[in-house]
């Protein structure tokens, strides 16, 4: 692209002599500001800056000319890729209306802009354009700006709301008469609305882009094919050849002169109104056996602007004719339209299919330009951000490209971020979706919270318990585990649990007087966190009288009786819930940051890089570069076409506690209607040969602190064709940005999944039958009787009808035998133990579980009752039917009263137990329960040398 050096006259300048004004479509940041531009406005009059995704794609996705900005806005700014094109994109066009103001003011506000794309994924939406157009117009914010809107039917309202606003309009992706008979109208409706608002027409100026070429591209094509197939009307197509695209134009030319006649134009005309220019569009030549300079020399009129790529530009120069061409031959091209309507050459269907496959070609470009723009950002913010490397056998790999493709080609991600309920089953998903936005609220409600941090640490409190199940107690927990307890502040204990051991354990973990006391539940009716309310309220007046209520915060949803309850009995603080967030995406709302924030972890910190994360899975991120897209996608299509729905989590152990978290995010998300992904944490890294073709392996490697250990046995996985996601952390508080990759990712997976991700059916049922226990307790001081199917020593054996006839035996190990003998090739086990969790326990479920992945070649999963109720319960009743379930009860040690009920925590926990095998029965599902009497040490001990037997 160069400026005129010929001695002769330069036709780009000749076009001013027709009232034709010459544009260049084409815009980059060297070219701009090494001072090209200039030159082209100097020596070649151009008179005007087009751009397009498509352009902006070219510039930005190669060579380093914005890294110097992008690295300044990084520096200073947490922006999503969307938020960082269009501050690379609002410079260019700025320094370009800079240098074309001179244009603009010489013409009268005639010529001398530079036009930017709305959004080509709102091509289809009339109110975001409008909304888009606007806020484009404000961040430019220099006169000579013209915002292109595209002539789809969704967005021809939106013309006129944006003219109506006093903006400059381009309207770009006009192929038909008609389509360009609408845009007028809305032009002139617009122009006419701002009238009524006494706004000033003078200052509005419109072109209305016709795009030519690609018309023949279509028609020509067709002509040819019906030629070569012999069609009778051979002749007479081949003379249309080439010429249907320049016919269209200037009929189109022939109405626009017709409308500056009439008294509608007349009138605004007189109020000032600028004409709205025909723009000739998409007039460099495709087709080699045409002039290079066919759809410029054509069409040449007054009152026109013809915009051209640089290489129409160069060649127009060189050897372009300036003549008006436009208005010569109407009657010409009336006889070609004819004639295209009499050999049924379908031009309405032509230009129907071109304005869907330009706004199609401008979503890929813009899909391209931001893939681009995401990947010099992640490149330039390093080890800020998490980093995820996968290893996927070449089937698995292909097929999660496919399910990427039809992400980024159905704009699902922008769906989902719209909180569109298409994206799952069009059911109530759309209630279900502020946790997309509450990092940011978070942090723009930041003072708060750091206010309350202030005020803990001021009180010198010692201890902070919380009490609460699932998403209330899972998220805090990991903080807890993660990052310890900080200076200053009290150490952070997170009771999950109705086991009288496990509450009494706690008990002595603080001093009542020095502790606060934090309740979490989103309903504030479930059970297990009301009667640890009662416990320890009761504990607490014991120790403070009256003031008790000084050291309790609820965190509950507004207007639930626990809010009622928190206000009746003086508690010191309510945190408010979010009622469209569910549980278990709730960590980084008020439910996560609330523990955080009384814990002593740097809030402000925390949050931004959550917010991190938040930005590098946004809408403005297509599938193939969205971490959180890519992972669910991966999690989804693995489950759906490979049966790989055995989530197994490994970690770093500092880091380790994540995967409780994650088991309730994924199994309560995903487990429902009989489809489900069962996630299996921390089950000991074994060899290859320990492991089926079900399991897809995920490693949160801590890498300050990663074990050589660990990385050599993933590698031996993925040399033995295992599928592993490797996500590495660069510090532990990046554990924030990887809460929200995992809940887009879960939310993405449950769409391969066709469910809804943010119910949970199954979890309801246990709920039911344990409040039927506890209520039938009420009435008669006791639960009613069950009788075991058989007892051998200290062990009594219980199950459902169906299962106990297929468990015969004349042994504890001949009965788990039989049980352990229906496991089958793609299933696991689920080890569920209503018992204290501690040291001594989790070793020995960890073993056995080892035990039985190793004899049966299955994954595990190793679970503490009642806690994973509101965890991975959902997933085993409601999932896919290949669990083989092993629920354990025991004998209290100890109980412990419920303060103000009748019952007691032993008997809600073997409420719990037996509502939960019911449903598990009542589903058909392959389970046993076995009852430990007396000591639990030594039945533990026995229980792991008859499972060692029977396996």
């Amino acid at each position: 692209m160069t400026a005129s050096s010929s001695k002769g006259a330069n036709p780009l300048r000749g076009l001013a002599s027709v009232q034709q004004s010459p544009w260049l479509d084409f815009i980059r940041r060297s070219f701009v500001e090494d001072g090209s531009l200039a030159r082209l406005v100097q020596d070649d009059d151009i008179r005007g800056v087009t751009s397009n995704p498509a352009i902006f794609q070219k510039a930005m996705g190669e060579g380093t000319e914005y890294d110097a900005q992008i690295r300044d806005v990084l520096a200073h700014d947490n922006v999503s890729p969307g938020t960082l094109y269009e501050k690379l994109a609002v410079r260019d066009i700025k320094t370009a209306a800079h240098v074309l103001a001179p244009v603009y003011e010489a013409t009268h506000q005639k010529d001398g802009f530079v036009s930017l794309e709305v959004s080509p994924y709102l091509a289809r939406d009339e109110k975001g354009t409008a909304h888009e157009a606007q806020r484009l117009w404000a961040d430019v914010a220099e006169p000579n700006l013209m915002i292109k809107i595209p002539a789809t039917p969704e967005s021809i309202p939106a013309i006129r709301q944006t003219i109506a606003a006093g903006i400059n309009v381009n309207v770009t992706l006009i192929f038909a008469l008609s389509a360009y008979k609408a845009v007028v109208d809305a032009w002139l409706l617009g122009l006419e609305d701002l009238q009524k608002k006494g706004g000033d027409l003078s200052k509005v100026a419109s072109v209305a882009s016709f795009f030519v070429s690609r018309i023949d591209g279509k028609i020509d094509g067709e002509i040819d094919r019906r030629v070569k197939a012999g069609d009778k009307d051979a002749d007479a197509l081949k003379a249309l050849r080439g010429k249907v695209a320049i016919a269209n134009a200037k009929v189109a030319y022939g109405y626009w002169q017709e409308m500056m006649q009439t008294p509608r134009w007349k009138a605004l005309e007189a109020a000032g109104a600028q004409p709205q220019r025909l723009l000739w569009a998409s007039t460099g030549t495709k087709d080699k056996a045409y002039s290079d300079v066919l759809y410029v020399d054509s069409l040449i009129g007054p009152h026109t602007v013809n915009t051209v790529p640089p290489a129409t530009m160069d060649a127009f120069r060189d050897h372009g004719t300036v003549s008006e061409t436009l208005m010569a031959g109407l009657d010409d091209a009336r006889h070609v339209m004819n004639e295209a309507e009499r050999l049924k050459l379908d031009l309405d269907g032509v230009t129907a299919t071109l304005v869907d496959e330009g706004v199609t070609s401008f979503e890929e470009a813009f899909d391209s330009l931001l893939g681009s723009v995401a990947a010099k950002q992640q490149a330039m913010l390093g080890d800020k951000l998490t980093d995820m490397k996968t290893s996927l056998p070449a089937p698995l790999e292909e097929a999660v490209q496919k399910g990427l493709t039809a992400w980024r080609k159905d704009g699902t991600i922008r769906k989902l971020w719209n909180k569109d309920a298409s994206v799952w089953t069009n059911g109530p998903e759309s209630k279900w979706l502020n946790w997309l936005n509450i990092v940011e609220d978070r942090l723009a409600h930041l003072s708060e919270l750091e206010s309350f941090q202030a005020e803990v640490k001021a009180r010198n409190f010692q201890q902070v318990l919380l009490m609460g199940m699932g998403g209330s107690s899972l998220g805090p927990e990991v903080l807890a585990m993660t990052f310890g307890k900080h200076e200053g502040f009290g150490h952070l204990y997170v009771l999950d649990s109705t086991d009288p051991q496990q509450v009494a354990t706690f008990e002595k973990k603080i001093d009542p007087a020095n502790t606060l006391f934090i309740v979490a539940s989103k309903s504030g009716g479930t059970l297990e966190p009301n009667i640890m309310l009662a416990y320890f309220h009761d504990l607490a007046k014991r120790a403070l009288g009256e003031k008790a209520g000084s050291h309790f915060v609820a965190i509950t949803d507004p207007g639930s009786k626990l809010e009622a309850l928190a206000k009746k009995d003086g508690f010191w603080k309510i945190f408010a819930g979010d009622p469209q967030i569910g549980g278990r995406y709730s960590v980084l709302s008020n439910f996560g940051m609330v523990p955080a924030a009384a814990a002593g972890l740097p809030l402000k910190l925390f949050l931004e890089d959550a917010l991190r994360g938040v930005r590098m899975s946004d809408a403005s991120v297509p599938p193939a570069q969205n971490p959180g897209v890519t992972l669910g996608t991966i999690m989804g299509v693995a489950a759906t076409q490979f049966g790989r729905d055995k989530l197994s989590i490994i970690a770093t152990p500092q880091i380790a506690d994540f995967g409780a978290w994650m088991e309730q995010l994924i199994a309560e998300s995903t487990g429902k209607h009989g489809k489900g992904i069962i996630p299996i944490d921390d089950e000991t890294l074994g060899g290859p040969k320990r492991y089926g073709a079900d399991r897809l392996f995920v490693y949160l490697r801590l890498v300050p602190e990663h074990q050589h250990e660990q990385d050599e046995a993933i590698a031996t996985l993925i040399d033995a064709g295992q599928p592993v996601i490797t996500i590495n952390l660069h510090s532990k508080r990046q554990i924030a940005q990887e809460f929200f990759r995992w809940e887009i990712a879960t939310a993405v997976a449950g769409a391969f999944l066709g469910i809804d991700p943010f119910d949970q059916p199954d979890v309801e049922a246990s709920k039911v039958e344990t409040r039927k226990l506890t209520d039938a307790y009420n009435e008669t001081g006791k639960l009613p009787a069950e009788q075991p199917f058989a007892q051998h020593g200290s062990f009594s054996f219980f199950a459902d009808p169906a299962n106990a006839k297929a468990l015969k035996g004349d042994s504890a190990e001949a009965i788990l035998k039989a049980h352990f003998d229906r496991v089958k090739a793609g299933d696991y086990v689920g080890l569920l133990a209503y018992i204290e969790r501690d040291r001594a326990t989790m070793e020995w479920i960890q073993h056995t579980r080892l035990k039985i992945r190793d004899a049966k070649t299955i994954a595990t999963a190793a679970e503490f009752g009642p806690r994973f109720l509101h965890s991975t319960g959902q997933a085993y009743k409601g999932g896919p039917n290949t669990g083989v379930f092993l629920q354990i009860t025991a004998d209290d040690a100890k109980d412990l009263p419920v303060p103000g009920a009748n019952y007691s925590f032993g008997v809600v926990k073997a409420a719990q137990a037996r509502g939960d095998f019911d449903v598990l029965a009542e589903r058909g599902r392959r389970a046993l329960r076995v009852h430990i009497h007396g000591s639990l040490k030594d039945g533990l001990a026995a229980l792991a040398t008859a499972l060692h037997g029977a396996l």
